[in-house]
């Protein structure tokens, strides 16, 4: 994790979190990433009812646009998540394993009715802080 970025996982008083750090602190040039869901370059849903297929969509889409503005997985400092199905948690949890570094940004994890298109499963946004 860059060194401009400094995560608690378990401060004093706080139960360690599950794949999250309570607390991310940092100093550089804010980038936010507005929520992603499972749609292509063409505007086309990729993963119809699979949330697996939907997250690795969502993900890949998060990472062109962290790329876009200059940063990448490893600056990222707070996600949040949006599933329409708390139940597909497991699938979200394997495909950002795939994405994040060790050092685990600070997350919230919402249930939500829907989404912007009733066949979308899952919507992430993303918070990074880069290097000036």
């Amino acid at each position: 994790m860059p060194e401009h970025n400094r995560h608690l996982a378990a401060p004093p008083g706080l139960a360690p979190g599950p794949g999250y750090s309570h607390v991310v602190t940092g100093s550089g040039r804010m980038v936010f990433v507005s929520g992603q869901v499972a749609l292509d370059e063409q505007g086309n849903l990729v993963g119809g009812g699979d949330i697996a297929a939907q997250s690795e969509q969502v993900f890949s889409n998060l990472s062109r646009a962290l790329e876009a503005a200059g940063a990448g997985f490893d600056q990222v400092v707070k996600l949040n998540y949006y599933l329409t199905d708390i139940g597909g948690l497991a699938a979200v949890r394997a495909v950002r394993d795939r994405y994040l570094a060790t050092e685990r940004p600070a997350s919230t994890l919402v249930e939500v009715k829907g989404l912007f298109r009733p066949e979308c499963l899952i919507e992430v946004e993303a918070v990074a802080i880069v290097p000036e």
